[in-house]
């Protein structure tokens, strides 16, 4: 980890933003690259506009956008983390971003963070797993998709 993976800053945004469109664009470019699908359509910008949501943007020490990611609810006691997404070099970044999430989740009073990701994308897998996240069912949508792999954090 370098001195400026320290220094990340996480702010709210809005998901219309010149930095969280560059970011969640680069992300469905990666996403599509490894798995086939760009993940757009389970991405709504106004779905994180809701009351109990949010869209955040990590920077650098420099101001760089660096990452993004998102919550949004699913029902009163769940929400759902989406359009996780850091530029490589920045290691430790994924982490801060998550945790902030999580701290948002709990301020929004959820009792659990659902997520999906694909199994084929096995830095996601292990990063969500070494962050406490469990295996649970599919659910939603991705009942039926078992190229997809869904994940529970308890808060």
């Amino acid at each position: 980890m370098s001195l400026d993976d320290l220094k990340i800053i996480i702010s709210l945004e809005q998901p219309d933003t010149f930095d969280a469109v560059n970011l969640t664009g680069e992300l469905s470019e990666v996403l599509k690259s490894i798995t086939g699908d760009s993940g757009r359509n389970s991405f709504n910008p106004d779905d994180v506009k809701l009351k109990r949501s949010v869209f955040v943007v990590a920077r650098d020490s420099l101001g760089n956008a660096i990452g993004c990611g998102a919550l949004r609810p699913i029902d009163e006691n769940i929400a759902e983390v989406k359009r996780m997404y850091v530029r490589k070099k920045h290691m430790g970044c994924g982490s801060k971003i998550l945790s902030y999430l999580e701290d948002k989740a709990r301020e929004f009073n959820y009792s659990a963070l659902w997520l999906e990701t694909r199994l084929i994308n096995n830095n996601a897998v292990s990063f969500y797993e070494r962050n406490g996240y469990k295996r649970i069912k599919n659910y939603g949508k991705y009942i039926d998709y078992p190229q997809s792999v869904c994940f529970e954090k308890k808060l």
